[in-house]
């Protein structure tokens, strides 16, 4: 299993072809100080032992279906429910578990940049569709981490692909990541339904809730809520609605951390953007230099649609076509 890395004069970035993870990114503080901002393992047998979705490539889709079933043109479908009663970001096998094949790229648009490459095939989780997918990992010399997403399908098929890395900008490693400033331009996001365990299929407004990060804000406030949405997850694992989606890249948020001076700006074409907390984490696995992994030791920005847009029609559209091609832009920028 080879490393592979980006670097220009600024930031580094490791990853393996299992699930296109991204293992490491180091970068400096304001006074100079370098850390490996993504949350993970010391080493990689560590990494290949490990949760498999720490930083990786998800799908066919990403995120939940309700129940693991959908439609397309009258046909029923039956996914993997490996999430509980639903099915969660492609299934027991998904793209996070499959190695991917990486190549050299060069682009006048990159620093450094790879291509990764995985066909799935017709039938493969029960998705319809041979799916042929690319996705670029290129680093710029704005020290832009930019991730592009690129699928052509042989059948009608649904599709949401994600990347999984879990920020700490103050260091993976070095404490919990809750007392980071985030600031999302999404004035609305999609309620859970605790008896479905994602979204009900309102779009509801995150004034005078803790979802409102209009305006910056501590994850502590949030988390420490007692609003029922907060509860029903034990802090956030929701999907926000970027104000004025239009199909173009724009800025979906910013992460900061006060005491590093690190900030993360998140860019995206896509109309929604995951944010999670990591409840799940409970310590009993240890991480980067050996310190346990807790809840909030990093934070998820996961640019895509919604969940369970299958099943939603005033949901973006989940459905690729053969002779269309999905594509789906998300940029990490480190400032």
């Amino acid at each position: 299993m080879q490393v592979y890395t980006l670097k220009n004069n600024y930031i580094e970035i490791d990853f393996i072809p299992r699930g296109g993870q991204i293992i490491a990114i180091r970068v400096p503080d304001a006074n100079g100080n370098v850390a490996d901002v993504v949350v993970g393992y010391d080493t990689l047998e560590e990494t290949l032992a490990g949760d498999g979705y720490f930083g990786a490539l998800c799908g066919r889709y990403a995120n939940r279906i309700v129940k693991g079933r959908f439609e397309i043109d009258g046909e029923k479908f039956q996914l993997d429910c490996n999430n509980e009663t639903n099915h969660l970001h492609g299934g027991f096998d998904g793209f996070h578990a499959r190695n991917w094949e990486v190549n050299a790229l060069v682009s006048e648009k990159y620093t450094q940049a790879y291509q990764l490459k995985l066909s799935s095939e017709d039938g493969d989780q029960n998705y319809p569709g041979k799916l042929d997918v690319s996705v670029t990992y290129g680093l710029t010399n704005n020290n832009e981490l930019v991730i592009e997403y690129e699928a052509e399908t042989s059948k009608p098929t649904v599709i949401n692909l994600t990347s999984h890395p879990y920020f700490n900008l103050h260091g993976a490693g070095n404490g919990s990541a809750v007392n980071h400033e985030l600031q999302l331009n999404a004035s609305r996001y999609t309620p859970i339904s605790a008896s479905l365990g994602t979204t009900s299929g309102e779009i509801a407004s995150v004034i005078d809730t803790p979802f409102d990060f209009t305006s910056p804000k501590s994850v502590k406030l949030a988390c420490e809520s007692n609003h029922e949405q907060i509860n029903l997850f034990d802090g956030i694992d929701h999907n926000f609605v970027i104000d004025h989606y239009d199909g173009s890249v724009r800025l979906a948020g910013t992460l900061m951390d006060p005491e590093s001076g690190r900030k993360m700006e998140v860019y995206t074409d896509q109309p929604g953007i995951q944010i999670y907390t990591g409840a799940h984490f409970d310590g009993s696995t240890k991480g980067k230099k050996g310190a346990p992994i807790e809840q909030c030791a990093g934070i998820a920005m996961e640019t895509q649609i919604f969940p369970n847009s299958p099943n939603y029609e005033h949901f973006p559209n989940a459905i690729l076509q053969p002779g269309e091609k999905y594509k789906h832009i998300c940029i990490y920028k480190f400032c």
